[in-house]
């Protein structure tokens, strides 16, 4: 046997092994078909395989990160903005994964963008910003029901970012401060309602008793007296002397009757 022919012979032997002998990692699983059917899935470890009758593609099941490119949303309130998300899905079923769709990624990614439109698309801007755990479970939901035929199980979809332009940044910020205010006029209002109610209670308390009224304009004179002043003038109410008109009138009584 010359030595050209044993070249060839080791070639065709080295192919032959390559094509038959097949090692499958731990999280890797082999799609055999068998002059084209489907036969069995097999992995992981040492698979044997008969050259030509038999073929392989090679499946992982590790989860798979996947970045939503940014898609341009109009919100419920009919504003624009831009948002981008990442999927995490993995494959459970290797044979609907290979069988049922030609391109299991592609698939994903793409109805992926479009579930991501119609969802946020029922939703308001508002709701974007603040509710997003809950858009984040109404789109695994969807996406996971949609890509069950296909041997998929969505694990997590999270929002990433959600743009808004210019015009619209400012007018959120005229509408905040537009709240605020509002709010401190009502805290305000709130508490002059509050001193009003307290001076009127304040106000009936003195009416129903003269001592105290009497007692408090003392006081306030008092308050006046403190202060750098020559001169004070202030008015003499009727109803502080009226006690002492009252005193001197029954004096001159009792005197008359003496």
């Amino acid at each position: 046997m010359t030595l050209p022919t044993i070249a060839i012979i080791s070639v065709f032997v080295i192919i032959l092994l390559y094509n038959t002998v097949k090692v499958l990692k731990e999280y890797e699983r082999g799609v055999v078909f068998f002059l084209g059917r489907f036969q069995t899935v097999k992995g992981p470890g040492l698979i044997i395989l008969f050259p030509i009758v038999q073929v392989m593609t090679k499946v992982d099941l590790r989860v798979i990160v996947m970045d939503v490119p940014s898609q341009d949303v109009i919100s419920r309130d009919n504003v624009s903005v831009k948002v981008n998300a990442v999927i995490y899905f993995r494959i459970v079923d290797p044979e609907k994964a290979i069988i049922r769709v030609a391109n299991v990624f592609e698939a994903t990614s793409q109805l992926s963008q479009t579930t991501l439109r119609s969802v946020l698309g029922k939703h308001e801007l508002d709701d974007m910003l603040s509710e997003r755990e809950k858009l984040n479970s109404d789109i695994q939901d969807l996406l996971d029901q949609r890509t069950d035929n296909w041997g998929i199980k969505v694990s997590n979809v999270e929002i990433k970012d959600v743009d808004l332009d210019e015009s619209m940044i400012r007018a959120i910020a005229q509408q905040a401060e537009a709240e605020r205010a509002r709010r401190a006029k009502i805290i305000n209002a709130e508490g002059e309602q509050q001193a009003a109610a307290k001076l009127a209670e304040a106000a009936k308390i003195l009416a129903s008793q003269e001592q105290a009224l009497q007692l408090r304009y003392l006081q306030t004179l008092k308050e006046i007296a403190n202060e750098r002043t020559n001169t004070i003038i202030f008015p003499l109410p009727l109803d502080l002397i009226e006690p002492f008109m009252m005193a001197a009138k029954t004096m001159r009584k009792d005197n008359g009757s003496d």
